[in-house]
Formats: C-alpha cells, structure tokens, sequence
C-alpha cells in the first residue's frame, strides 16, 4: 500500500513537471511561430514589390529596344543617303549627312549601342546590331535579377511559411500532451495513468523532434 502510495506521488510529481514543461515549451513554439508569421508577411510584400518594380523594368526596356531600333533606322537611311551623295560625288550633301550621322552617334547612341553597331559594320555581309549576341538580353538584365531577387525572396517567405505550420503542429500537439496530463490524475488505476503519461510523453517527444528541427528566430 505504501509502495502504491510512493509511486501515485511520483507519478503526480512527474506529471506536474511535465505540465510545466510543456506550458513553457508551448508559448514558445507559439512566439516562435508568431515570429515565422511575420517574416513571411514581410517577404512576401518585399517579393511581390520587387516583381512590380521588375515589371516596370522589362517594360522601360522594351521601350528603349524600340527607341534603338528606330535610332539604326534612321542611322541606315542616313547612310543609304550619304553613299549616294559619294556617288555623285556631291560635297555638300555629304558634309550635311556626315554631320546628321555624327549628331545622331553623339546625342542618341549609347555605348551599348555603339559597340553593337561597330559589330554589325565589322561582318562581312548586312547585319543589325541587334543580331549580336547577348545584345537584346543586356536590356532586361537589370529587370531580369530583379525577378530573381523578387522570386527568391518570395521562396523565402514561403520556406517561413512552412516552418511557422510546423510550429503550428508543435503547438497543437503540446495541446494534446496537455490534456492527457490534465486527466491522467482522474483516472484511479495506476495502469491506465501510467498508460496515459506515456501516451502525454510519445506526443511530448514528437512535438519536441518536430520544433528542435525548425532554427530559432530572435528580434
């Protein structure tokens, strides 16, 4: 009877201590993912910004791949022009189109532009300056790591997202440990005590596996 008495005052003992840790263990694995929240909702705003400001980039720069465009053909009418005036051999006219041309290379060219037109005058045979390679991509380089930075940000904010829910589960699970703790002292049967306690400590354990695998946050 004493032996019972000893292990029913044990039993209550680890019981309390286990209730206490699991309170604790609770508020924290709820802070934690409070914290989780926050950081998802911060990167997503971020992400979705950065997808905004890089649509606006993609477009200025089909905007500038049209303004160029329309630069080399005038630069192409321009030359047409001016080879016939050497042809006829007309001094005037080609003074006036040498000056058009240089006018158009000093106010409207930029060096991206320059360096592709001086490779399409370098082929052997009729080429855009739009051809070289890698040229049309440069326009969209600076929208193009926008989105990346956008996009990663986003994932981020997701991966956040998947570590909050798992502190969700934790704290759902510590609930459950809660209760079986709360009732085990209703039951009179040592046996179906100490068969609800393990029960509390599996959900105990599991929770805890679960929150020790997600990386601490602080402010």
């Amino acid at each position: 009877m004493e032996n019972k008495q000893n292990l029913l005052k044990n039993l209550e003992l680890f019981v309390a201590i286990l209730l206490g840790i699991t309170a604790v263990l609770t508020a924290w694995a709820s802070w934690q993912a409070s914290l989780y929240g926050g950081n998802q909702a911060t990167k997503y705003t971020k992400g979705i910004a950065l997808v905004g400001e890089a649509n606006s980039l993609y477009n200025e720069a089909a905007q500038y791949i049209a303004q160029d465009m329309d630069i080399w053909n005038k630069i192409c009418d321009l030359r047409i022009e001016l080879e016939f005036a050497e042809q006829n051999n007309n001094v005037e006219e080609i003074e006036k189109l040498e000056w058009k041309l240089e006018q158009i290379f000093v106010d409207n060219v930029t060096e991206e532009l320059a360096a592709a037109i001086e490779w399409a005058d370098a082929q052997p045979e009729f080429a855009s300056p739009f051809e070289k390679e890698g040229f049309i991509e440069s326009y969209y380089e600076e929208a193009n790591a926008i989105y990346e930075e956008g996009y990663a940000t986003i994932e981020d904010g997701q991966r956040d997202n998947s570590l909050g829910d798992k502190l969700g589960l934790t704290t759902v699970i510590y609930a459950v440990v809660l209760f079986l703790l709360g009732i085990a002292a209703s039951f009179e049967q040592i046996r179906t005590k100490i068969m609800i306690i393990i029960l509390a400590i599996a959900g105990f354990v599991y929770a805890t596996i679960i929150m020790l695998s997600v990386p601490v946050l602080t402010l």
